[in-house]
This record gives structure tokens, C-alpha cells and sequence, in this order.
């Protein structure tokens, strides 16, 4: 279960982006991106640098314990650095390709096919590089959960007749960001990587990678205490402390399952819109708040099984 919560903390830090940028001054959206990346994953690079000195010295200290073989992922370097390429290119895909979709399809459009699609994305490639079927349990809870989202979509935007080809495209392509930088911080774990070690590897690389973004783009609202404000919280909390437990909840849950329970993050969204921004929510976006949390909940109830059988395979690993 330990697991399954650390996903759900993840994904309450994930729901804090919204209200964060609302409170926060107007900026060029793809340099927020770019300044929380930068930060966000330049922390997660440290934390799993600190950890990894920890376990060295620890292991010094300990005259009686043997000396560690090498990890799947240190045999194969070549293979190690694709997969974080790869994965850091997810990563930095995401929030580009997830903006163009809102932008031309309007937020709630956007969000839903974005959001939505991730899971479906996510189990379906996992299923075919990994023969993984994730279970009927996340089957349901996912057409649930996505359910829950496009009603919400829906009562956000009611007037949206007709959506982009092309705003569709972006959105699908942020879902399937995702989905490819969960894959790849998995394929880490199962090869010998720590939880922090993984995103601190993807995130650190796309932080790298990030600066240039962020050098071409206005960002004089760093220079601002709202601005610094808003970009520490959304680079130490929703990006630096989200991924340390998403890492968590991911060595020992499927990437299917992970990727449906942090459907949590629009529901936080939704309650912080409430109870902090003052918005007043129809009866239609209750409704997909319900549906939402009941996908969730659905997944959520069979965590304890699911979290105990993967737990024992990655101490045995």
C-alpha cells in the first residue's frame, strides 16, 4: 500500500502546477516549463547524487558486507544512456506538446485527451515491451478514471464544438511523452537503479537540456519574488519532491497502474481551484470529480496485494 500512497502524495504535488501559476505573475509558458524542469530536475540530480555517496559510505563502514555485483545497467552502458536520452526526451516533449494541445483545443479539451490518454498509452506500450497485461482491475478503474475526466472537460467547456486535428495530435503526443519517461525510469529500476537514481537521471539530463529553452525565452519574472516563488514550488515541490515519490510508487507498481492512480492530479487541481482560488465548480464538474476519485479508488483498493507482490521482486532483485 506504502506504494500506492506514495503515488497518490505525487500526484497531490502534480495538482499543485495549476494554482501555483494562477498565484503566480504572467509568464511565457514554455520558460515556466523550462525553469521548472531546470530546477525541479537539477534537485533530483543532487538528491540522487546524495544518495548514492550515502550508500558508498555506508557500504565502506560495513567491513562485513560483500562487495556489490554489477548492476544490469552497468554492464550494458550503451543501452543505460539511450534509455535516459530517450527518457529525458519525454520528459522535455511533455509540456510543449501538452501547451499546443490546450492552446488550440482550449484547457479542458487538452487536459482531458492529455491526462486520458496517458494511461492508456502507458499500459499499452508496457504490455507490448514488457508482455505485461496490467489486470482487469486497472482496465476498469482507468475507463472509470478517464470517464471522470472528460465529464469534467466537458462541464469546463461546454461550448467546444469541433476540436483541432493538430491541437488533438499535440495532446496525444503529451500523453505519450509521458508514458515514454515512465517506461524508461522503469527499465532503470529493473536494471538496478534507485528510485531518486532513475529521475534523478531523467530529469537531470532534461535539466541540462532545459537551459538553452530557457535562455530563449523572456524570463525576466524570474527576477520577481512572485516569480522565484512560483518557480521554487513548482521546481522543489511539484517537479523535485513529485518525482522522488513517483519514483517510489514505481519500483514497486506497474507503470500501468501508476500512470492511472496519478489521475489524482486533476482532482487535486479541482479541489485547490475551490478551496484556494475562490472558483465555484458546476454540478457537471462535481460529477467528474466523483467519477474521478471512484476510478481511483477502484485502483487504489487493490494496491495492498499488488504493492506487496512487487515489493518482495524488487528486494530480490
Amino acid at each position: 500500500m506504502r506504494f500506492v500512497v506514495a503515488v497518490l502524495l505525487a500526484s497531490v504535488c502534480f495538482g499543485t502546477t495549476g494554482a501555483a501559476q494562477a498565484l503566480g505573475p504572467d509568464a511565457d509558458p514554455f520558460s515556466i516549463g523550462a525553469a521548472r524542469i531546470l530546477i525541479g530536475g537539477g534537485a533530483l540530480a543532487l538528491v540522487a547524487g546524495g544518495s548514492v555517496l550515502l550508500r558508498r559510505r555506508r557500504e565502506r563502514a560495513d567491513a562485513a558486507a560483500p562487495a556489490g555485483r554489477p548492476t544490469s545497467a552497468s554492464r550494458h552502458p550503451l543501452a543505460t544512456l539511450a534509455v535516459v536520452v530517450v527518457g529525458a526526451l519525454g520528459v522535455l516533449a511533455y509540456q510543449p506538446a501538452f501547451f499546443a494541445g490546450t492552446a488550440a483545443n482550449g484547457v479542458a479539451v487538452g487536459t482531458v485527451v492529455a491526462l486520458g490518454s496517458a494511461p492508456v498509452i502507458t499500459g499499452a506500450l508496457d504490455w507490448a515491451l514488457r508482455r505485461r497485461y496490467p489486470g482487469a482491475r486497472w482496465l476498469l478503474a482507468t475507463a472509470i478514471a478517464t470517464t471522470g475526466v472528460a465529464v469534467l472537460a466537458l462541464a469546463a467547456d461546454p461550448t467546444q464544438a469541433s476540436a483541432s486535428p493538430l491541437g488533438l495530435a499535440a495532446s496525444l503526443g503529451a500523453g505519450a511523452s509521458y508514458a515514454v519517461y515512465t517506461l524508461a525510469a522503469k527499465w532503470l529500476l529493473d536494471h538496478g537503479f534507485s528510485p531518486t537514481g532513475s529521475m534523478g537521471a531523467l530529469f537531470g539530463t532534461a535539466a541540462i537540456a532545459s537551459l538553452p529553452i530557457l535562455l530563449m525565452t523572456d524570463a525576466a519574472w524570474l527576477a520577481t519574488g512572485p516569480g522565484l516563488a512560483m518557480a521554487l514550488w513548482l521546481g522543489l515541490v511539484a517537479t523535485t519532491l513529485a518525482y522522488v515519490l513517483f519514483g517510489f510508487g514505481l519500483s514497486g507498481l506497474a507503470p500501468a497502474v501508476v500512470s492511472t492512480l496519478t489521475l489524482a492530479e486533476p482532482l487535486t487541481a479541482g479541489v485547490l481551484g475551490v478551496v484556494v482560488l475562490g472558483e465555484t465548480l458546476a454540478p457537471g464538474s462535481v460529477l467528474g470529480l466523483a467519477i474521478l476519485a471512484l476510478g481511483i479508488i477502484v485502483l487504489a483498493s487493490g494496491g495492498c496485494r499488488r504493492s506487496n507482490v512487487s515489493s518482495k521482486a524488487w528486494t530480490s532483485s
